[in-house]
């Protein structure tokens, strides 16, 4: 599906500016901890956009499945939930937002499982 590389490519895009940003704007302004929470948002959000893309050229190239498709959005939901929570909680310090991150990483681990049924089946 186009849609899940243009979201995986903004994803990414997103991923190397706000690493840019980290590495550049946010060092010294931030405690320690809390850019390494934000290292680790970008991380796993330049993760997921390939992990996106890879979905929308399968997508492309494989029968239309609801599998593949169903992956693509939790995997984006997760994008959402965990960097953007991580991204929020390391540069407001308002703690209660770590607890959204776990709900991102589930969205992660279940698009993964998606992939995997998607693979048995249908490569």
């Amino acid at each position: 599906m186009k849609l899940f590389i243009i979201f995986g490519a903004i994803n990414a895009f997103l991923a190397v500016g706000l690493g840019a940003f980290g590495a550049h704007a946010l060092e010294g302004k931030l405690e320690p901890k809390y850019l390494e929470v934000w290292k680790t948002g970008v991380m796993y959000q330049m993760f997921h956009a390939l992990g996106l893309i890879a979905i929308g050229i399968l997508s492309g190239n494989v029968s239309a499945s609801s599998l593949l498709t169903t992956s693509g959005w939790f995997m984006l939901s997760g994008i959402i939930l965990f960097s953007g929570s991580l991204y929020v909680l390391s540069t407001s310090g308002i703690k209660i937002l770590g607890a959204i991150t776990p709900l991102g990483g589930v969205a992660f681990l279940i698009s993964w499982v998606l992939l995997i049924i998607f693979a048995v089946k249908h490569l």
